[in-house]
This record gives C-alpha cells, sequence and structure tokens, in this order.
C-alpha cells in the first residue's frame, strides 16, 4: 500500500512559481512509477507528467512543456512538480498518483494510487 499527501499549492499570479510536493510512504515508492495530474470542476482528471523509477524517464503534456519540471527525491520518498511562468489555465486541483507499473502511464487509469490533492489557483 502506498500512500500520498500532497503540498505546496496556493494562490499566484501569472508568470510566478510553485513547487508542489508529494510525500510518500513506503519502501515501495523508490521502484514505483510516479505521477502527476490535474482536474478542474466538470472536466476530466488530466496528466500533466510523470516520471519512472528511476528518474531516467519523463513525459509530460504539451501545454506545461518547458514550463514543469517533475523530479523525484528517493531519500526523502518525495515527488515534486516545480511550475514556472505559471498561467491562469494552469488553475486546477493537482494530483500526486503512483503505480507499480514500469512503463510511464499518461493516462488516469493507468496509476493505482492517489493523493487527495493540492489547489493550483494562478490570477491574471
Amino acid at each position: 500500500q502506498v500512500q500520498l499527501v500532497e503540498s505546496g499549492g496556493g494562490l499566484v499570479q501569472a508568470g510566478d512559481s510553485l513547487r508542489l510536493s508529494c510525500a510518500a510512504s513506503g519502501r515501495t515508492f523508490r521502484t514505483y512509477t510516479m505521477g502527476w495530474f490535474r482536474q478542474v470542476p466538470g472536466k476530466e482528471r488530466e496528466f500533466v507528467a510523470a516520471i519512472n523509477w528511476s528518474g531516467s524517464s519523463t513525459d509530460y503534456l504539451d501545454s506545461v512543456k518547458g514550463r514543469f519540471t517533475i523530479t523525484r527525491d528517493k531519500a526523502k520518498n518525495t515527488l515534486y512538480l516545480q511550475m514556472n511562468s505559471l498561467k491562469p489555465e494552469d488553475t486546477a486541483v493537482y494530483y500526486c498518483a503512483a503505480t507499480s507499473r514500469t512503463v510511464v502511464p499518461t493516462q488516469r487509469g493507468g496509476y493505482e494510487y492517489w493523493g487527495q490533492g493540492t489547489q493550483v489557483t494562478v490570477s491574471s
């Protein structure tokens, strides 16, 4: 079992930066593929970024490439999402996710474990 707790969300202005964190329980974190998704009311949960167990492979939503960076610290059992040059359209609840799969899924159904989410609001 993996438990995930996100933090770092908040209210910022367009162009600002935020770093989201996801603290994971369990030694299996080191072998899990991890991802970030986001969701706004009335819309499907959207893939944002993912990273494999070693950190050697990442994937991003096209609209965040060059602005967002996903990393992981195995020693701290923590996943990060550095978000720069934020835009109002990045406003959403951001969720951390984990899977035991070795591939890097970009679909919601590819992940078994989810955090409760953290709100990110970007004002114009």
